[in-house]
Protein backbone atom coordinates (compact mmCIF):
# COMPACT_ATOMS: atom_id res chain seq x y z
CA UNK A 1 0.00 0.00 0.00
CA UNK A 2 2.37 2.66 -1.19
CA UNK A 3 -0.36 5.27 -1.73
CA UNK A 4 -2.08 4.93 1.66
CA UNK A 5 -2.68 8.50 2.86
CA UNK A 6 -5.39 8.44 5.53
CA UNK A 7 -4.95 12.04 6.69
CA UNK A 8 -5.33 13.59 3.25
CA UNK A 9 -8.17 11.17 2.45
CA UNK A 10 -10.12 12.16 5.56
CA UNK A 11 -9.47 15.87 4.99
CA UNK A 12 -10.50 15.57 1.35
CA UNK A 13 -13.67 13.72 2.31
CA UNK A 14 -14.52 16.35 4.91
CA UNK A 15 -14.00 19.15 2.37
CA UNK A 16 -16.21 17.39 -0.17
CA UNK A 17 -18.91 16.89 2.47
CA UNK A 18 -18.77 20.53 3.57
CA UNK A 19 -18.89 21.76 -0.04
CA UNK A 20 -21.83 19.48 -0.87
CA UNK A 21 -23.70 20.55 2.27
CA UNK A 22 -23.06 24.26 1.70
CA UNK A 23 -24.18 23.98 -1.92
CA UNK A 24 -27.43 22.32 -0.87
CA UNK A 25 -28.07 24.76 1.98
CA UNK A 26 -27.24 27.93 0.05
CA UNK A 27 -28.65 27.13 -3.39
CA UNK A 28 -31.02 24.23 -2.79
CA UNK A 29 -29.08 22.37 -5.50
CA UNK A 30 -27.17 19.10 -5.47
CA UNK A 31 -23.39 19.36 -5.87
CA UNK A 32 -23.25 16.94 -8.78
CA UNK A 33 -20.49 17.99 -11.13
CA UNK A 34 -22.18 16.82 -14.33
CA UNK A 35 -25.29 18.85 -13.50
CA UNK A 36 -23.27 21.89 -12.49
CA UNK A 37 -21.24 21.81 -15.72
CA UNK A 38 -24.33 21.17 -17.87
CA UNK A 39 -26.15 24.06 -16.21
CA UNK A 40 -23.18 26.36 -16.79
CA UNK A 41 -22.75 25.39 -20.44
CA UNK A 42 -26.45 25.23 -21.33
CA UNK A 43 -28.23 27.53 -18.85
CA UNK A 44 -32.01 27.25 -18.58
CA UNK A 45 -32.35 29.67 -15.68
CA UNK A 46 -30.52 32.64 -14.29
CA UNK A 47 -28.45 30.48 -11.91
CA UNK A 48 -25.17 30.37 -13.80
CA UNK A 49 -23.16 32.49 -11.34
CA UNK A 50 -23.04 29.96 -8.50
CA UNK A 51 -22.17 27.20 -10.97
CA UNK A 52 -19.23 29.18 -12.35
CA UNK A 53 -18.09 30.04 -8.81
CA UNK A 54 -18.28 26.37 -7.79
CA UNK A 55 -16.27 25.26 -10.84
CA UNK A 56 -13.80 28.12 -10.36
CA UNK A 57 -13.34 27.08 -6.74
CA UNK A 58 -12.57 23.52 -7.82
CA UNK A 59 -9.98 24.72 -10.32
CA UNK A 60 -8.48 27.19 -7.85
CA UNK A 61 -8.26 24.51 -5.17
CA UNK A 62 -6.37 22.25 -7.56
CA UNK A 63 -3.97 25.03 -8.52
CA UNK A 64 -3.32 25.93 -4.87
CA UNK A 65 -2.63 22.27 -4.12
CA UNK A 66 -0.12 22.15 -6.99
CA UNK A 67 1.64 25.27 -5.67
CA UNK A 68 2.27 23.65 -2.30
CA UNK A 69 2.91 20.10 -3.53
CA UNK A 70 4.92 20.43 -6.70
CA UNK A 71 5.75 17.09 -8.24
CA UNK A 72 3.10 15.21 -6.26
CA UNK A 73 0.72 15.11 -9.22
CA UNK A 74 2.84 12.85 -11.42
CA UNK A 75 0.06 11.29 -13.49
CA UNK A 76 0.81 8.85 -16.27
CA UNK A 77 -2.07 7.98 -18.58
CA UNK A 78 -1.53 4.46 -19.85
CA UNK A 79 -4.22 4.41 -22.52
CA UNK A 80 -4.20 5.92 -25.98
CA UNK A 81 -5.68 9.39 -26.54
CA UNK A 82 -8.52 7.81 -28.55
CA UNK A 83 -9.38 5.43 -25.70
CA UNK A 84 -9.31 8.32 -23.22
CA UNK A 85 -11.62 10.43 -25.41
CA UNK A 86 -14.07 7.56 -25.98
CA UNK A 87 -14.07 6.77 -22.26
CA UNK A 88 -14.80 10.42 -21.42
CA UNK A 89 -17.67 10.55 -23.90
CA UNK A 90 -19.12 7.33 -22.47
CA UNK A 91 -18.93 8.72 -18.95
CA UNK A 92 -20.65 11.91 -20.11
CA UNK A 93 -23.36 9.89 -21.84
CA UNK A 94 -23.79 7.75 -18.73
CA UNK A 95 -24.19 10.76 -16.45
CA UNK A 96 -26.96 12.11 -18.66
CA UNK A 97 -28.60 8.68 -18.92
CA UNK A 98 -28.38 8.16 -15.14
CA UNK A 99 -29.55 11.70 -14.38
CA UNK A 100 -26.39 12.45 -12.46
CA UNK A 101 -22.85 11.42 -11.70
CA UNK A 102 -21.00 9.79 -8.84
CA UNK A 103 -20.78 13.06 -6.94
CA UNK A 104 -24.47 13.84 -7.32
CA UNK A 105 -25.74 10.35 -6.62
CA UNK A 106 -22.88 8.83 -4.62
CA UNK A 107 -22.20 11.71 -2.26
CA UNK A 108 -25.30 13.87 -2.16
CA UNK A 109 -28.01 11.35 -3.04
CA UNK A 110 -26.90 8.60 -0.68
CA UNK A 111 -26.50 11.16 2.11
CA UNK A 112 -30.17 12.07 1.57
CA UNK A 113 -31.15 8.35 1.53
CA UNK A 114 -32.39 8.59 -2.06
CA UNK A 115 -33.38 5.13 -3.35
CA UNK A 116 -32.63 6.25 -6.91
CA UNK A 117 -29.13 7.31 -5.86
CA UNK A 118 -28.45 4.00 -4.09
CA UNK A 119 -29.42 2.19 -7.30
CA UNK A 120 -27.46 4.55 -9.58
CA UNK A 121 -24.32 4.33 -7.42
CA UNK A 122 -24.57 0.53 -7.37
CA UNK A 123 -24.79 0.53 -11.17
CA UNK A 124 -21.77 2.90 -11.40
CA UNK A 125 -19.66 0.63 -9.21
CA UNK A 126 -20.77 -2.58 -10.95
CA UNK A 127 -20.07 -1.02 -14.35
CA UNK A 128 -16.59 0.00 -13.21
CA UNK A 129 -15.82 -3.47 -11.84
CA UNK A 130 -17.04 -5.15 -15.05
CA UNK A 131 -15.11 -2.70 -17.24
CA UNK A 132 -11.85 -3.34 -15.35
CA UNK A 133 -12.44 -7.09 -15.46
CA UNK A 134 -13.17 -7.13 -19.18
CA UNK A 135 -10.31 -4.81 -20.16
CA UNK A 136 -7.82 -6.59 -17.90
CA UNK A 137 -8.78 -10.25 -18.22
CA UNK A 138 -10.78 -10.84 -21.39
Amino acid sequence: MENFTPVSAVLGGLLIGVAASLTLWTTGRIAGISGIVAGALFPKRADVAWRLLFLGGMLTGGLVYLLFNQGSMDIQIQSSPLTTIVAGLLVGFGTRLGSGCTSGHGICGIARFSKRSFLATSVFILSGVLTVFVTSHV
